[in-house]
C-alpha cells in the first residue's frame, strides 16, 4: 500500500485477523464439530479464513469437546501424524511460533508436536484467557482455542472489542441468533452454520474491512475492483435556449428554474 501510494495507485488488500466462531447453546454438537473441525484443520489450519477461536458457554463446551474428539479421530485416525489427510506446517519459523502457542490455556485435545517433521496435531485448547498470546495474533495453524461466554450479548461484545475480522461464523438452530450476530458485528465476510464456503462463491465479494483489509474481489467483483468506472454523458448542441438559464447574470427566476431542473428524478435524464 505504501509503494502504491507513491504513484497514486489504488489497491485492494486482503489481510488476516482472528476469525471468531460463535456457537449457540441451541446447536447439534456433532454437526458443529464436523464443520468447525473441517474448516479449522483444512490445510493444517493454514488458511486466512479459518475459524480462529470458538466462543461458547461452558455448557456448550462440555457437549462440544467429545464431539470434536470424535470428529478429529474420524477425520485423521487415532494417530493423526500418520494420516495422509493432515499436512505439515509450512516452515520452521511458523512451527516454533505455533509450538509456543500450545502453552496457552489447557490442552483438551491433541497438543502433540514433532519439530523434525514440522508436525502439530489437531489441537483444542480450553480455559483460554483473552490476554494470552494465542488470542493476540492470527493462529494460522491447527490450534483451536475455546473461550467461554455466558450469553450472545457477551459474545458480540467480545467480538466488537477486537479488530474487525476477515471472516465471522455463527452456529445456531435459531435463525434469529445468526441474524443478530450478522447485524451487530462487522467483518469482511460472514457465514451462518458453516465455515468459509462463502469464499468459494464467485457471486459473493471477498475482502476485508478495517484491520482485515479493504476492497473486494472474486468473480465480477474482481473485474470491477480493477476497473475504472468512468462517468460519461453525451449531448447534442441543440436546446440552447433551455440551457441558457445556467449562465449569468443570475436572477431569482433563473434560480427557481435551476432548482426545479436539478431535483432528483427516477429517470436517468438531466434537464440541464
Amino acid at each position: 500500500m505504501t509503494a502504491a501510494a507513491k504513484h497514486l495507485t489504488p489497491v485492494t488488500l486482503e489481510l488476516g485477523g482472528k476469525n471468531p466462531c460463535y456457537v449457540d447453546d441451541n446447536c447439534d454438537p456433532e454437526t458443529v464439530a464436523n464443520r468447525v473441525a473441517f474448516f479449522r484443520y483444512f490445510n493444517t489450519g493454514q488458511t486466512c479464513v479459518a475459524p480462529d477461536y470458538v466462543l461458547c458457554s461452558p455448557e456448550m463446551q462440555e457437549r462440544l469437546l467429545p464431539a470434536l474428539q470424535s470428529t478429529i479421530a474420524r477425520f485423521f485416525g487415532e494417530d493423526p501424524r500418520s494420516s495422509p489427510n493432515l499436512g505439515r506446517i509450512i516452515n520452521d519459523k511458523h512451527f516454533q511460533r505455533l509450538q509456543g502457542l500450545l502453552g496457552c490455556g489447557r490442552v483438551a485435545i491433541g497438543g502433540q508436536s514433532d519439530q523434525s517433521d514440522r508436525y502439530i496435531a489437531p489441537t483444542v485448547l480450553v480455559d483460554v484467557q483473552e490476554t494470552e498470546p494465542v488470542m493476540q495474533e492470527e493462529i494460522f495453524g491447527p490450534i483451536l482455542p475455546i473461550v467461554n461466554v455466558r450469553s450472545l450479548d457477551e459474545a458480540i461484545d467480545f467480538i466488537n472489542r477486537r479488530e474487525k475480522p476477515l471472516a465471522l461464523y455463527a452456529f445456531s438452530k435459531s435463525s434469529e441468533v445468526v441474524k443478530q450476530v450478522l447485524a451487530r458485528t462487522s467483518s469482511g465476510g460472514f457465514c451462518g452454520n458453516d465455515g468459509f464456503m462463502h469464499v468459494s462463491l464467485a457471486s459473493l465479494p471477498f475482502g476485508g474491512v478495517g484491520a482485515s483489509g479493504m476492497g473486494r474481489y472474486h468473480g465480477k467483483f474482481s473485474f470491477d475492483t480493477f476497473s475504472h468506472h468512468r462517468g460519461c454523458l453525451l449531448r447534442s448542441q441543440g436546446m440552447e435556449k433551455i440551457y441558457s438559464i445556467r449562465y449569468p447574470p443570475y436572477t431569482p427566476r433563473n434560480l427557481r428554474m435551476l432548482l426545479v431542473a436539478m431535483e432528483t428524478r427516477s429517470c436517468s435524464c438531466t434537464l440541464l
